[in-house]
């Protein structure tokens, strides 16, 4: 699938606006290919289209401008009504390099074979052209404004302007030049739709990416770029069509002004668009807790996360090098043994070990030597050594190698003491990793050193999880923007920058769904809002049992809240539920609380939403700096840091002493039961790089 673009060179940098090439071969999903002109688009397709025809493939090329012009306009221009008639006429009249073309002169040379004024509009040059008026004001051509299809396909640009977001002008008569040369190049292998039977190996066919809008809205949400998320979705939605529903797209008549494949079935499209993996939905009781149970040991509320919450998001295959934090969504075989061939772990001297004994020993030098990437290229001669360099290659005849600081070195031979140990200072092929081992399970987020892995291994494309989409809300009329006004009786809302940053570590995509009053009708359109974009939702405040707990209300609402009270300090109430679908975890108001129960609850809850499994951070035990008398019943999370290799623990337990957040580098837990600890006792301890901030 390419997305288009009649204007000039875009630079060696990925950008928007430019052309993009999508490409699913064999069901494998490609990276987006960024093609920054149309003469390195042409090179770039001829390419494609001689290699899926060399390897017996059938290829259907998509392309988002028009094939035709309305009807009249063939006749017009060339006395025949042809389409192709006006493929030939504006490739033998175009003039098109990399850094300008003449498609706003040639339009207005166009206007002047018709009557009146136009049909083509939008001068977009500063200097004036004969004929192109700058505005719509075309009168007396006598020709249709829209083709029949754009009539039909809403919100489809008219061919007869050339500039202006979104406009389509300038792509036909610069597109239609390349397709017409690819088009004789490859005579009786590629055929045009709807003007051709279908029975070449090479479809051509028009496509138009706002058929997906929403696949395309709700990935361009994440980042990158847009022109890219539309050819990667619409190449993976048409390589996912059954044949019959492929068939029923392409059975259409329009001998002259040609179709939009698709029109009519973008319920189709959009479904097959919209992600790798199909996760199961999360069912409206995954938050229950057991009959009778009233307050939940921590633990216990691991247990019943864990249990009942799996991965939401799809899947995509991206290029390996751009996968750095995603979870990958399939398990990475090596492509190629490391390393691929037996090679020399030292500078020294390759030989035979079978042509060498105890003793003294010396050896006739091979002419030449193997050097890393540069090997020998033929079998050592029997009884001889080679001089072989850290990394290369082992020549057929040799299989071990002796440092050169254990050999002399003479004229034409080298002495040494034996005897060698077979196999001394080599590697042997596929000793780190063999060929086709699983390198890599799902599940893992990506690491720098698991890039280096995959990129020895000759791994070029893996399948990763899409990022989860995290919505965050701050709901309470207490609440004021921090740096704006506030009266007496507000505080500054600290919970959501704290857990959109949270987030971003954590390797999601936080999306900030601003401050809500304690108005329930608010709160529901707010929750609405998160729905629609977020794969989860985090809430603070209102998540108890009082007048103005209203997300505790509205989650209870819905059939599908259970407020978990869970025997912590600091947090205890945690309303959990889905909406639309979509998981929700109301934390408490306090910034304390709310931070320890995402780290101690959300945090592996969302990794699971995520595709990375359950995780818990392993504590480290260090000695106490610190005295404390605990009663039993409640899990305790203290505020505490690493000093002198003692932990000590903010001054002040209460919660609502922000300062001790920043403070702190991480959290000592306590047990359940009662607790006596005196100085230097062993306690446990998570930095918080444990939880990944």
């Amino acid at each position: 699938m390419v997305d288009w673009s009649g204007g000039n060179d875009t630079g060696p940098t990925p950008r928007k606006d430019a052309i993009w090439l999508g490409l699913v071969r064999d069901g494998v999903e490609l990276p987006p290919r960024y093609l920054r002109n149309r003469a390195v688009a042409e090179a770039a397709l001829t390419e494609l289209i001689e290699g899926e025809c060399s390897a017996g493939r059938r290829l259907l090329l998509g392309f988002d401008f028009p094939f035709g012009f309305p009807k009249g306009f063939a006749a017009g221009l060339t006395g025949c009504p042809d389409p192709f008639a006006v493929w030939e006429w504006l490739e033998a009249r175009i003039e098109d390099t990399p850094r300008a073309n003449t498609r706003f002169d040639l339009a207005g040379e166009i206007n002047a074979r018709f009557p009146g004024t136009g049909p083509f509009w939008f001068n977009g040059l500063k200097r004036d052209i004969a004929h192109l008026p700058r505005q719509n004001t075309r009168r007396g051509h006598g020709l249709p404004d829209r083709r029949v299809v754009e009539n039909i396909a809403r919100g489809a640009f008219t061919c007869w302007q050339m500039g202006g977001a979104g406009a389509v002008g300038g792509q036909v008569l610069t597109g239609l030049p390349v397709l017409n040369r690819l088009r004789h190049r490859f005579d009786g292998q590629l055929a045009v739709w709807p003007f051709e039977p279908l029975s070449s190996p090479v479809a051509v066919v028009e496509v138009w990416p706002t058929l997906i809008n929403g696949a395309v809205k709700k990935a361009s949400a994440l980042g990158g770029i847009r022109d890219a998320h539309q050819v990667r979705l619409l190449a993976r939605a048409v390589a996912r069509l059954s044949l019959d529903d492929l068939s029923d797209m392409l059975d259409v008549s329009a001998p002259e002004e040609g179709w939009i494949m698709g029109l009519g079935h973008e319920d189709k499209l959009e479904k097959a668009a919209s992600g790798g993996l199909h996760p199961p939905p999360l069912r409206d009781d995954c938050f229950a807790l057991p009959a009778g149970v009233d307050w939940a040991p921590v633990d216990e509320a691991h247990e019943l996360l864990r249990g009942r919450l799996g991965p939401v998001t799809g899947a995509v295959r991206l290029a390996a090098v751009q996968t750095l934090g995603r979870v990958l969504a399939e398990p990475v075989r090596a492509a190629r043994a490391n390393p691929p061939q037996p090679n020399s772990a030292v500078d020294g001297y390759a030989f035979a070990h079978s042509d060498t004994g105890a003793g003294a020993q010396v050896l006739p030098l091979a002419p030449g030597r193997s050097a890393a990437g540069v090997p020998y290229g033929a079998a050592l001669p029997g009884g001889h050594a080679l001089r072989i360099l850290t990394g290369a290659s082992l020549p057929e005849g040799a299989d071990t190698v002796i440092l050169q600081e254990d050999v002399t070195r003479g004229e034409g031979e080298i002495a040494f003491r034996g005897p060698v140990k077979r196999g001394a200072n080599t590697r042997e092929a596929g000793e780190d990793v063999a060929e086709g081992a699983q390198i890599l399970p799902a599940g893992r987020v990506i690491t720098p050193a698991d890039l280096a892995l995959m990129a020895a291994t000759g791994v070029g494309d893996v399948t990763v999880r899409e990022a989860l989409r995290v919505a965050v809300i701050s709901t309470g009329d207490e609440l004021a923007e921090a740096g704006g006004p506030a009266s007496g009786h507000q505080i500054y809302d600290a919970n959501r920058p704290m857990l959109l940053a949270m987030l971003e570590r954590f390797g999601a995509v936080p999306r900030d769904m601003g401050r809500v009053p304690d108005d329930r009708a608010a709160l529901r359109a707010a929750l609405d809002k998160a729905a629609d974009g977020a794969d989860a939702i985090l809430t603070s405040g209102g998540a108890s049992a009082g007048d103005e707990d209203h997300v505790s209300a509205l989650l209870g609402g819905t059939g599908s809240r259970a407020l978990w009270r869970i025997a912590i300090k600091p947090g205890r109430p945690l309303a959990l539920g889905l909406w639309r679908g979509v998981p929700v975890f109301g934390l408490p108001g306090n910034p304390v609380a709310a931070m320890v129960c995402t780290l101690v609850f959300a945090r592996p809850a969302l990794g699971l939403l995520a595709g990375q499994g359950w995780s818990l951070p392993e504590p480290m035990l260090l000695p106490a700096g610190f005295a404390k008398s605990k009663k039993p019943g409640r899990r305790e999370f203290l505020r505490a840091r690493l000093r002198d290799g003692r932990v000590e623990v903010f001054a002040s337990e209460g919660s609502g002493r922000i300062s001790g957040l920043s403070w702190a580098e991480g959290l000592v837990e306590l047990e359940d039961g009662a607790r006596e600890i005196a100085p230097g006792d062993a306690v446990r301890y998570y930095p918080y790089s444990a939880f990944g901030l």
